[in-house]
């Protein structure tokens, strides 16, 4: 008879609750420490908030932008008569009342999931005991309770997916009224009637195309020359171009140095001397790993300068029987990256057959407006020779169906193998990139050819008929090269 192996999870967010179901599945006896609530950020203040709040900007988006070309008449029967006006706005204590009650329904929906499975959850800060492995290889959870009492696990395996919170500067402290950090927003009643969005990462951008097309009047402040330095240069350019096309006002090469509330106003001191005015701000200058006071250095495991947790590819941490995954370790910040670390860390700590993680077949989207999709090598990767590849890029403008629909800007962009044609990497930028891109990342897990994803039926007319074309484009190239 097989001993039921003993698994205690310190946090319940996609890496935590993940791990937990598969461990369970395994037969192992599973506890997960969480403090917060199952889902943990994902769900609670980030992924599920956010683009719940995002759904709504983006349906503004789309009728702001499409409504007189598709045309939609929209009448207003104040004065003057002779000069319609556009009376559709947006409740946006509302809008964060719907955020927050489907944050909550997705925890409880996983709590249910959970416990069903024959996890225990216990309420309460985790962290490692000190000395080290037991004589039988356990090591100690000790479980802060929010009574103050301390109760101690034992485990042959720990799970270590803490996760991360927002990044604060000295000279920028959030208040929750005026500046802000992205979990602080959705306790806002009023649209802010002028905001300030420092930082133009993925957090950024997201929330500023957000309340541009919610209404508010954004400033973008990028340390860096454009938008979203870490995607792909064009799609970048293109996101760039229709947030200044929409009246956002981005102030690229720009650094925040201090920010200071005034009664109402906010005030965003930059590094030049500049100041920028507006009613509310918002900080999303990176976020800071949850490993500190957890013992885990004391227990042997390695964090780097940012103090991430070091794994390897099967989530392994440098001590024996400590795993983590998520944004405490730094690997790939996205939630589907998280569920699956935590879930390859309880097919290796339990013997199960296991893949370790390839970053290459991850597939992430930027939800601004147009999205921004992207799986496998870049074009970053091709330009600095770690990937030897032909590249086409197709703009949306020609295609039927975006035509149809109004869709003016974004394009299709593949990635192949000169020799074998085997697509490598691809990029979507369009409304609802985040759909459109998994034929392209079954490709890149498949290694598919150019020419096996060109004979592919695709519905006509359809956006996604692009991915299709590309590829019948990338086999041409081939051929005229001598290369087919």
């Amino acid at each position: 008879m097989v001993d039921v192996t003993r698994i205690v999870i310190i946090g319940g967010g996609p890496g935590g609750y993940e791990a937990a179901l598969v461990a369970a599945q395994l037969g192992a006896e599973v506890t997960v420490v969480d403090r917060d609530g199952l889902g943990g950020s994902a769900v609670l203040t980030d992924c599920v908030p956010s683009k719940t709040l995002i759904a709504t900007a983006e349906v503004m988006t789309t009728f702001d932008s499409s409504y007189e070309e598709l045309g939609i008449i929209v009448a207003d029967d104040t004065p003057p008569v002779d000069s319609p006006a556009r009376v559709v706005g947006v409740d946006l204590g509302k809008v964060n009342r719907r955020v927050k009650r489907l944050a909550i329904a997705q925890s409880h929906d996983i709590t249910q999931s959970v416990t069903r499975a024959g996890v225990t959850v216990l309420r309460g800060r985790g962290r490692l005991g000190a000395g080290g492995q037991a004589v039988d290889g356990s090591r100690e959870v000790l479980v802060d309770a929010p009574d103050g009492s301390v109760q101690s696990l034992r485990a042959d395996a720990v799970l270590i997916a803490t996760g991360a919170h927002p990044r604060e500067l000295p000279d920028a402290q959030p208040d929750g009224e005026r500046i802000l950090t992205w979990t602080q927003v959705y306790d806002l009643e009023e649209l802010p009637r002028e905001l300030v969005v420092v930082g133009s990462g993925v957090t950024g951008a997201e929330f500023a195309g957000a309340y541009q097309a919610l209404g508010s009047r954004v400033t973008l402040v990028s340390s860096r020359d454009r938008v979203l330095p870490g995607e792909d240069p064009d799609a970048a350019e293109v996101l760039e171009e229709v947030f200044r096309r929409r009246g956002m006002n981005v102030m690229g090469r720009s650094r925040a140095e201090s920010v200071k509330r005034i009664g109402d106003t906010v005030e965003v001191t930059l590094s030049d001397g500049t100041v920028v005015e507006g009613t509310h701000c918002l900080m999303a200058v990176g976020s800071i790993p949850n490993t500190a006071e957890m013992g885990l250095e004391e227990a042997g495991v390695k964090l780097n300068d940012w103090g991430q947790i070091q794994v390897d590819r099967v989530s392994r941490t440098s001590a024996p029987g400590v795993y983590a995954a998520g944004d405490c370790t730094g690997v790939f910040m996205l939630a589907s990256v998280a569920a699956m670390q935590g879930r390859i860390a309880m097919y290796h700590a339990l013997g199960d057959a296991v893949q370790p993680l390839n970053l290459k077949t991850v597939a992430s989207n930027v939800f601004t407006d147009p999205e921004i999709a992207t799986v496998g090598y870049t074009a970053a990767d091709v330009e600095c020779g770690t990937m030897d590849a032909v590249e086409v890029k197709l703009p949306l403008r020609g295609n039927p169906r975006a035509k149809m629909q109004g869709i003016r800007d974004g394009f299709v962009k593949l990635f192949c193998r000169p020799g074998t044609g085997i697509v490598v990497g691809g990029v979507v930028v369009a409304p609802r990139a985040s759909e459109l891109i998994h034929s392209i990342s079954l490709a890149v897990d498949a290694n598919l050819t150019v020419e096996q994803v060109a004979s592919a039926f695709t519905v006509y007319p359809s956006v996604s008929g692009s991915t299709a074309e590309a590829a019948r484009q990338l086999h041409i190239r081939k051929r005229e090269s001598g290369e087919s």
